[in-house]
């Protein structure tokens, strides 16, 4: 006897061999549950074709629409779910959670597996991600890393991830660096993610997260590249306690043209970056700087940016956006043994660096860490 078909408006609740998006791969581009897989039943152009004929007659529309999911129905069977088990358990969505998703979950509940569909399809999930990043950001205490451009916070925050903080790296999630450099390289073939994708992503992440200890996250702007932080998130960032790190300005170009080489071997793309620029600081500041560029000037050409761009750029976020800056700490570079000692301080994993991190803390919290002497090693 098959299986029988289960409904559920809450698929985030159970666990399920695997979520299977039937919508057409634009679609399936555009957002999806993190970690489903794109089975179209009807692809891009089926799908466009369907609705076009459908305009016109929607008889004819539905036949042909039901001859296209009946082929590509078949060739998932001979293909994908050939090697499944009989105790495969998949969820199924579409849209609306309509004919799309039906006809595989029909199909698939036919052979014998337990088949559960999203009432509401990708609605009702969408919904669920609005309705999250309206109210779960706000249940952490966040710390935020700041740093003049160049300061390798990033790569601290990886190194603090590494350690077994809790870290939000929205830049990994946005794909992007957050300036008008910052546009990740792989981008050229792997794109931002949309608006939706990045919200899906980001609650993801958050989801993972024990609210009674505190989330790492760099200085943002709302906006990193092309996708924007939920509201939320970001009044609770600007509110949050900040450590600042400082570091020698030949130290950040060096550390900068090593983290964009493209650049340095791309110039025409850098350029082309840079007159943005142009309405800001006038062709004669942007021509000095091609000229660094054209003569291989790249030290020289990287400071004077940061002198007259990105420094002041950042400062006056700094000070509009994240004003509790509880630590001021000069390293002299980035070696590893440098930022060992950083985290050292920084990361609750004993007495001393207990107290550091809960002398960040808003009082509300403070009581979830160990008091201790502070013994911060760095120049404040």
């Amino acid at each position: 006897m098959p299986a029988l078909l289960t409904y559920t408006k809450q698929p985030w609740t159970e666990n399920y061999s695997e979520i299977i998006d039937v919508r057409s791969n634009s679609e399936f581009a555009e957002d999806h549950i993190p970690g489903a897989i794109n089975l179209p039943v009807l692809n891009d152009t089926e799908r466009a074709e369907v609705g076009t004929i459908y305009k016109q007659s929607p008889f004819t529309a539905r036949k042909i629409g039901a001859a296209l999911v009946a082929k590509n129905i078949s060739q998932h069977i001979s293909q994908h779910f050939a090697d499944k088990e009989k105790n495969y358990r998949p969820l199924v969505y579409c849209w609306r959670g309509g004919q799309r998703s039906n006809s595989l979950a029909l199909v698939l509940t036919q052979i014998g597996w337990q088949v559960t569909l999203l009432e509401g399809g990708y609605k009702t999930y969408r919904a669920y991600v609005r309705e999250q990043l309206e109210n779960l950001p706000q249940k952490f205490t966040y710390l935020v890393l700041c740093g003049l451009t160049g300061s390798g916070k990033t790569s601290i925050l990886y190194q603090m991830r590494q350690r077994g903080a809790q870290v939000l790296d929205l830049e990994a999630l946005a794909n992007h660096r957050g300036s008008l450099l910052g546009q990740e390289w792989e981008e050229m073939l792997s794109p931002q993610p949309s608006q939706k994708y990045f919200d899906s992503l980001l609650l993801h992440q958050l989801q993972n997260f024990n609210p009674h200890q505190p989330v790492w996250v760099e200085s943002e702007s709302v906006k990193i590249g092309q996708v924007y932080l939920p509201p939320s998130l970001w009044e609770k960032m600007k509110h949050a306690s900040c450590v600042e790190i400082q570091l020698p300005v030949a130290v950040r170009v060096q550390f900068l043209l090593q983290e964009y080489p493209h650049l340095i071997t791309h110039p025409k793309i850098l350029k082309t970056k840079l007159e943005k620029l142009k309405p800001r600081y006038g062709w004669e500041k942007l021509s000095e700087w091609y000229l660094m560029i054209d003569t291989g000037m790249w030290e020289s050409f990287v400071e004077d940016l940061l002198q007259f761009h990105y420094d002041p750029t950042y400062r006056k976020s700094i000070q509009r956006n994240f004003t509790n800056v509880e630590r001021v700490l000069s390293i002299p570079d980035l070696c590893n043994s440098s930022i060992d000692t950083l985290l050292d301080c920084l990361l609750p994993d004993n007495g001393s660096s207990t107290m550091a991190i809960a002398s960040l803390l808003p009082s509300a919290d403070r009581n979830q860490y160990a008091s201790g002497n502070d013994t911060m090693k760095f120049i404040e």
